[in-house]
């Protein structure tokens, strides 16, 4: 059975509601619609659809002149039709004289594409960035992007959240973590993974993987660096896509002599197939994930648990409008849990 926590505390207001236009595109409408619950706004009225060759049409049903606009959208599958979206949503309200228009972009598309890793290649994260401020976007916030360099592709202000303490305070209250340990399965993720691991006070377990002739699914463990033996692990990372770096890696830990009792922690739950599948392997008993990206009927077997992100948007649209710090949001947290 799917769990759904709003962990993060919600804004605590007692005045009226904030004077803020809250928008979804057809990727996250129920985030959306949890984000201006949060604020005490109804989502804006607006018609979309798509012609019959798939062109997208986007009407605003009611005047935002001089409003403060927030679009919830994050560019998940199908990406292409979703970022396409966002855009045509970006551009009508430029058109119709908004006064201020930020993006919100729970998970951010092609954020794997950061940077050539061979020849000939695009750096699509980057164009994605040109494309969002063409389109006429003020801001665009994101949530645990791939990597933290893609903010500096922006031109246009740009705020990177994290859900690392909302996941991390999930594990601290409803795991027994006395013999647990932290396992990044990619390198390039070890700083993330010693910030769970700090939080949780548990040892840090590095992978060292290396991706075959397919750069896309085929992965080989080459070396686990750390005691895993008769310790259950909490593999985490930013994406679960196939899954198959997570079977991988449960696989190399089993037969490194961890227990079969291991936890898989991401933010943004993309599951493309066979994920599914191979996230239901029995040794696999909880998938902890947000709702950065809506899992339909996905529930593995019942062991996922998703944690809402909806409070934390609120909170940073309010900081936004408002002008106040949003690094203030995880100040108190980096204070308690440093890397």
């Amino acid at each position: 059975m799917t769990e759904s926590a709003a962990a993060a505390r919600r804004p605590n207001r007692s005045g009226p509601p904030i004077d803020v236009d809250i928008y979804s595109g057809s990727a996250t409408p129920e985030l959306a619609q949890a984000v201006a619950s949060c604020l005490g706004r109804p989502l804006g009225r607006r018609e979309l659809h798509r012609f019959a060759d798939g062109e997208c049409h986007v009407q605003i049903q009611e005047s935002v002149r001089g409003r403060d606009i927030y679009i919830v959208q994050s560019t998940c599958y199908p990406v292409n039709e979703h970022l396409m979206e966002l855009l045509v949503m970006i551009d009508a309200f430029r058109r119709a004289s908004a006064a201020r228009v930020t993006a919100i972009i729970p998970y951010y598309g092609y954020a794997r594409q950061e940077k050539k890793t061979t020849g000939r290649e695009p750096i699509t994260a980057k164009l994605v960035a040109n494309l969002l401020s063409t389109a006429g976007a003020d801001r665009v916030v994101s949530v645990d992007l791939h990597s933290p360099a893609i903010q500096g592709f922006f031109d246009i202000g740009m705020d990177h959240l994290t859900a690392i303490p909302l996941l991390g305070e999930y594990l601290r209250q409803h795991m027994d973590l006395s013999d647990a340990v932290v396992v990044t399965p990619d390198t390039g993720r070890v700083k993330v993974a010693d910030v769970y691991a700090n939080m949780l006070n548990i040892p840090l377990v590095v992978m060292h993987k290396r991706r075959g002739g397919n750069h896309a699914q085929d992965v080989e463990v080459r070396a686990i660096v750390g005691e895993v033996a008769n310790k259950r692990p909490i593999i985490v990372d930013d994406i679960i896509s196939t899954g198959g770096t997570i079977v991988t890696c449960t696989q190399a830990l089993l037969e490194a002599g961890a227990k079969p009792d291991i936890t898989v922690v991401a933010t943004h739950a993309v599951l493309t197939p066979p994920a599914e599948e191979r996230l239901c392997m029995p040794e696999i008993t909880r998938v902890v994930t947000t709702d950065t990206i809506p899992l339909g009927n996905k529930t593995l077997g019942g062991k996922v648990v998703v944690i809402s992100v909806a409070s934390l948007l609120a909170e940073t649209i309010e900081r936004l409008h408002e002008g106040r710090s949003i690094s203030a949001l995880f100040r108190d947290w980096r204070e308690s849990y440093p890397v």
